[in-house]
């Protein structure tokens, strides 16, 4: 008789262990359970964060930069450092050429050449970035205003622009330096007793007013272009106002061409200063600028063309970096080359 017959209670069955193999790559294999994973997302970096990561890349533009703040630091800090002065007359020494005692020689009245273009470069290139900085300022506030309001404002100040661009620049600039440039000298040494800064501040303002036709008609554009976006429309819409959209919200996201051409400004500023001093018609005689000195130096260019070539060299080293500085510049602020 079986156990089932009996009622004996049936014996239960062998427990089977389910086993499950080890897969090779899983995330339990791979780290202990206590390790996470990083998801820490990495710092998004800012528009002039990027473009100075786009400049480094440049070296033209980094050599230029370089080489230009070196003008900078010799001319405003090499200048009273040095030991001659700019108006040391040694006739004995006259037209004398590279020397320990005078490294880039002496022009023809024995003045130490080194120290006249250290001290002369200070004013070549206030005058190039204060004169750049007029233009600036004058065309960015008449391509704003014109890009921003349109209508009648915009007919009146464009046609006022091609106004400006269809006079002779370097002529009208001679015109204006022959008439009044005594006049200035005069009031200002009578009032400042300093005739040079009268002299400096005709110089900038007039090349100021005579270059910012190209800047006025960027900054138009640009604005067109920008008023236009999905943000101007939302800030409109919260309530902001004109003088909010144009300033606080279109303006910022225009300054990469505006500090562009501010840069390429500057260069030429320096060369229209020297052309200004070269034909006598710039800072007077003992005031040594770059320019006045190759004008000192054009009679004596076949017996001593070292008096004009040094200060020829500063001049086209000078305006060679800050061309390089704007063309690093106009690459790394464009939004197209961003890497």
């Amino acid at each position: 008789m079986t156990d089932l017959e009996l009622g004996a209670p049936p014996k239960s069955a062998p427990a089977v262990q389910l086993v499950v193999p080890e897969v090779p790559g899983t995330a339990e294999s791979a780290a202990p359970p206590h390790e996470v994973a990083d998801l820490r997302v990495k710092p998004q970096r800012s528009l002039w964060g990027n473009a100075w990561r786009q400049f480094r890349r440049h070296k033209l533009a980094m050599a230029g930069t370089i080489l230009f703040f070196f003008m900078l630091i010799a001319t405003f800090v090499g200048s009273p450092l040095y030991p001659q002065q700019i108006d040391d007359i040694d006739f004995s020494a006259s037209g004398s050429g590279i020397s320990l005692a005078h490294p880039f020689g002496t022009d023809s009245l024995g003045r130490d050449i080194l120290a006249r273009i250290l001290w002369g470069g200070r004013i070549s290139l206030a005058v190039g970035i204060v004169a750049a900085l007029v233009a600036i300022v004058v065309g960015t506030a008449i391509g704003a205003t014109a890009g921003f309001i349109g209508g009648k404002s915009d007919t009146l100040l464009m046609r006022l622009t091609d106004l400006f661009i269809s006079l002779p620049q370097v002529p009208l600039l001679l015109v204006i330096s022959f008439l009044y440039r005594q006049a200035f000298y005069d009031f200002f040494q009578r009032s400042m007793g300093s005739g040079v800064v009268g002299i400096f501040l005709l110089i900038v303002v007039v090349i100021g007013l005579l270059s910012w036709m190209p800047t006025a008609r960027l900054v138009r554009a640009s604005f067109l272009e920008t008023k236009e976006k999905e943000f101007i429309e939302a800030a409109e819409a919260i309530g902001a106002s004109r003088f909010s959209q144009m300033f606080r919200h279109i303006l910022p996201n225009v300054m990469s061409p505006i500090i562009v051409a501010a840069t390429l400004g500057v260069g030429a500023a320096i060369i229209t200063e020297s052309v200004l001093s070269f034909l006598g018609l710039g800072f007077p005689s003992d005031v040594p600028t770059w320019g006045s000195m190759l004008y000192d130096a054009k009679d004596r260019f076949e017996i001593a063309p070292h008096e004009a070539l040094f200060p020829g060299t500063m001049i086209f080293l000078t305006v060679l970096s800050i061309n390089y500085i704007g063309d690093g510049l106009r690459d790394a602020l464009d939004p197209r080359k961003t890497q």
